[in-house]
């Protein structure tokens, strides 16, 4: 999906030692260039096919969360993944939800969470996306954010396991310094979310109606048979979609542009 990233020239501390894993991508960052081919070159080299970067944070202390993605997974995947609401049933998302740790997965170890689960996993499967390594990352300000690799191999084997493991280290080191630049680079300087101006999910119109009638997070959870922080993150999805800076605008601009009705 990732056509091109350039933040914009970084600054880089010139003191201590750069570990040889980030060497590129902070030559790519310092430069100001695309860091996408640098971004593809890691992932391979670390046996995976596919990143992503996915975080929630507000872009002012005013305004309520908004969502950021950046991934070069096939665009058909990004949106069959949006509109079809598979943040609700993403096992990865559910185990890392109030972990620190990262997941090491593969087929094996995410089936049996019911049929909607294995739905997304038989479609992420069709998209190259069969097993991995995620890894959670935040702060004290409420930041979520979520770096995954991905590979279309199904099960790990001993060998593949051995690898992965030995490169964990380097890997989380990765997403800290690409989550690094992005605070920097973008989230910082108020740089509109990619996600701005796409459609709403059916998913998200449910909770924007429910909202406009009145009810709280939790009174949608309820409605709609998932957790409190699911719904969040569907707002999280709606604000950014509709730019708009908290709950009740994104209400405001979906009755007026007629994407909800009362």
């Amino acid at each position: 999906m990732l056509q091109s990233l350039h933040l914009g020239q970084a600054k880089v501390a010139t003191w201590g030692f750069i570990p040889p894993v980030l060497g590129p991508l902070v030559k790519a960052a310092e430069e100001g260039r695309d860091l996408v081919p640098v971004i593809q070159s890691i992932t391979r080299s670390f046996g995976f096919d596919t990143f992503m970067y996915g975080m929630c944070t507000s872009l002012r202390p005013d305004h309520e969360s908004r969502m950021f993605v950046f991934t070069t997974a096939p665009l058909e995947w990004v949106v069959q993944y949006d509109q079809k609401a598979y943040i609700e049933v993403d096992p990865r998302i559910l185990l890392l939800w109030d972990s620190t740790l990262p997941l090491v997965w593969d087929q094996r170890t995410v089936r049996g969470g019911g049929t909607k689960t294995e739905a997304f996993l038989d479609d992420a499967l069709d998209h190259g996306i069969a097993s991995g390594v995620c890894m959670p990352l935040g702060d004290e300000s409420g930041t979520r954010v979520i770096v995954a690799l991905n590979s279309s191999i199904p099960e790990m084997d001993e060998p593949r396991q051995l690898a992965i493991s030995r490169s964990l280290g380097d890997i989380v080191l990765f997403a800290h310094y690409f989550h690094d630049l992005f605070m920097k680079s973008v989230v910082r300087q108020g740089i509109h979310s990619r996600f701005t101006g796409r459609p709403l999910s059916e998913r998200e119109r449910e909770c924007l109606s429910l909202a406009a009638r009145g009810m709280t997070t939790e009174d949608i959870g309820f409605k709609l048979g998932i957790c409190s922080r699911t719904v969040q993150f569907h707002f999280d999805s709606i604000r950014s979609k509709l730019a708009a800076a908290n709950r009740q605008e994104a209400v405001a601009l979906a009755i007026k542009n007629g994407l909800i009705s009362l």
